[in-house]
């Protein structure tokens, strides 16, 4: 029923249809977080491998992306376009939460949303496909348990009741924390050469920089530093691939 709940928020997929599932479990939905990545980042890997078959692989990546904005509603990147805004034009902590709670996108919401995309495609379209695929699946994953984190780290920056989704969400239990691990890393082991495994560390490394970010500025986290948090984790991850590619061929 947690799973199932996860799937229900974190995609716009029709899982609301296999049961209904009670409020109190979309307070651990970002416990089986990882376990979406392997659905939302196969959804991506997927579009991109069959897509490349008949495409040019520049048109097959924007393909891929698009797939995935569709089965997540773009949830990830309202959250990272808010989060640019309110870092990009909050002034104080109060100021950076009010921004950040407003539903229209600003300035700096679209510029990190162009670069995001831009940077992201560049970065696929000079992998090998079959690499690129490897890339989406490990990377959607791994970089989902590393912003799951957030939630062990940092407090919630708002009241329950001031939050968009109406919930805040209960710490891993050390069980759980292992069982997402397990299901971000294992992607990543089975897919991925293990040259490419030092890629593992971005990840942690943006999500220690933006932790230290929202601790100052914020005091805690909210439900868009979650989306930006992954993001910008995944984005990490797919440069360090792209280091490792260039230099190694």
């Amino acid at each position: 029923m947690k799973l199932l709940a996860s799937l229900i928020f974190f995609t716009r997929l029709p899982f609301w249809k296999i049961a209904n599932v009670p409020p109190v479990y979309f307070k651990r939905v970002v416990d089986y977080w990882p376990f979406v990545g392997w659905l939302t980042g196969g959804i991506m890997a997927g579009t991109l491998w069959i897509t490349a078959e008949f495409l040019p692989v520049q048109i097959a990546v924007l393909m891929a992306l698009a797939a995935r904005l569709l089965a997540t509603g773009a949830l990830h990147e309202d959250g990272l376009a808010d989060f640019c805004d309110g870092f990009g034009g909050g002034t104080s902590r109060d100021k950076i939460l009010s921004i950040m709670k407003d539903s229209h996108i600003g300035t700096y919401g679209v510029l990190g949303l162009l670069f995001y995309y831009g940077l992201m495609w560049n970065i696929l379209t000079t992998l090998s496909v079959p690499l690129a695929c490897a890339t989406i699946l490990s990377g959607d994953a791994w970089s989902k348990f590393c912003a799951a984190q957030i939630i062990n780290t940092l407090p919630y920056a708002r009241k329950e009741e001031e939050s968009k989704a109406k919930v805040i969400y209960d710490r891993m239990s050390p069980g759980i924390l292992l069982s997402a691990f397990m299901a971000g890393t294992l992607p990543m082991l089975l897919l991925l050469d293990k040259g490419y495994w030092w890629a593992a560390i971005a990840p942690a490394m943006m999500f220690i920089l933006l932790m230290s970010l929202m601790r100052r500025r914020l005091q805690g986290y909210t439900g868009d530093c979650c989306g930006a948090t992954f993001l910008l984790c995944e984005f990490s991850f797919y440069l360090t691939i792209n280091l490792i590619y260039t230099n190694l061929w």
